[in-house]
């Protein structure tokens, strides 16, 4: 690993593959780490502080396996670790490596779906109450009407295997009619979870066909993309022989490739990294 430099990425656990294939997908020439905190996930109810300290640690392995470049892959991440991340921590430990998370470059293009301009965001709770989006949707799209809804059973039921069941119409419905009962206006929801894209279909069966569904990864590629053309003394800095490693703070990699299989849609060996 120490002649590589590839593009970490991060997330509490399986969700942000959902980002890494899309990244993967746009940029395949890239070499890349995918780590899951698995062992401590999930994040979404977790407090501010440790949050920060769960995600500067994973970011510190990244960076210890040659990462000059992370990508937080992780609403709840970005929305409570980011900031501290990037101005504070980074400075301490070494200002030329970068961080940069999902909620920036999804508020700063989501405003163009809607046509009432209000849309919906579906988030864990952590992401909801920190106001995130709610703040950096406001700083670029002003005349948007944004109605939050935390979804805090969306996401055990996915890693638990359960979001292609019967049993998850139930809380798909509730959480879609407790967003849509805040306005009859919102055309367009955006999924603010990396977790949420399994649930898609379900989702967007409980909701009228006028209605948006937006996940992410696709528009976080985008964005990843742009920054790379924008910042060349960053793409230089990074190999490009396309290999892909996954990491799990799981000591159960069998469990963690059965579940990654599911959410990248192709098969998945991965080592475990212990915690320091």
């Amino acid at each position: 690993m120490t002649n590589k430099r590839p593009i970490g990425i991060f997330d509490s656990g399986y969700g942000g593959l959902t980002v890494f294939r899309s990244i993967a997908d746009l940029l395949p020439g890239y070499d890349y780490i995918y780590l899951g905190d698995n062992a401590r996930a999930p994040y979404g109810n977790r407090s501010f502080n440790t949050i920060h300290q769960y995600t500067w640690e994973c970011v510190q392995m990244l960076f210890d396996m040659g990462c000059p470049l992370v990508i937080l892959a992780c609403n709840t991440a970005s929305a409570k670790a980011l900031r501290t991340i990037q101005q504070r921590d980074l400075l301490n430990v070494d200002p030329s490596k970068r961080v940069l998370g999902v909620i920036r470059p999804t508020a700063e293009v989501i405003g163009n779906y809607s046509k009432s301009k209000e849309i919906g965001v579906l988030g864990t709770k952590g992401t909801v109450q920190s106001g995130s989006y709610l703040i950096e949707i406001n700083n670029f799209f002003p005349d948007v009407k944004v109605s939050q809804q935390a979804c805090p059973l969306w996401v055990p039921l996915i890693e638990n295997g359960e979001h292609d069941k019967p049993g998850a119409d139930y809380f798909v419905k509730k959480y879609l009619d407790q967003v849509m009962a805040q306005s009859a206006k919102i055309d367009t929801i955006l999924l603010a979870c990396t977790h949420y894209p399994l649930l898609l279909d379900k989702i967007r069966a409980y909701l009228p066909q006028r209605i948006k569904v937006v996940p992410q990864g696709d528009i976080v590629a985008e964005s990843l993309k742009d920054y790379l053309h924008r910042h060349p003394e960053m793409d230089k800095k990074l190999t490009k022989d396309g290999t892909r490693q996954f990491y799990t703070t799981s000591d159960d990699t069998g469990d963690f490739d059965h579940h990654a299989t599911m959410f990248l849609g192709e098969d998945v060996k991965s080592s475990y990294i212990p915690l320091k």
